[in-house]
């Protein structure tokens, strides 16, 4: 129960936040692993240097949870988020392994 509880206030937090203060960066809740790992599976290509705002990141993430964001949709629910955070925590371990793969050993 207290996992759950962890979680649900981690869901709630960055949904406030991304409402009350749309020009925060997103790298101020999440690791720069994780919103790098959603900019590479959202767009193919490499991150940017500066991280986007936390709402267009919050949006992507919710976008990998199942989110599909027409117009008729609203905002994302925290079962989407909560999948789609459970993606870039994946995606991001992912991108670490294969960094480590693919980078020339020291033996």
């Amino acid at each position: 129960m207290a996992l759950y509880l962890i979680i649900a206030w981690r869901l709630h937090y960055l949904t406030v936040l991304g409402r009350a203060i749309p020009e925060l960066p997103g790298d101020a809740v999440l690791d720069p692993a994780e919103w790098r790992a959603v900019y590479v599976a959202i767009h193919r290509k490499s991150p940017p240097e500066t991280p986007p705002a936390l709402p267009i990141l919050l949006a992507w993430i919710a976008r990998l949870g199942g989110h599909l964001g027409r117009k008729c949709d609203g905002p994302p629910g925290p079962q989407a988020l909560w999948i789609g955070l459970q993606r870039a925590r994946d995606l991001a371990w992912g991108m670490q392994l294969a960094s480590e793969l693919l980078a020339p050993s020291a033996g």
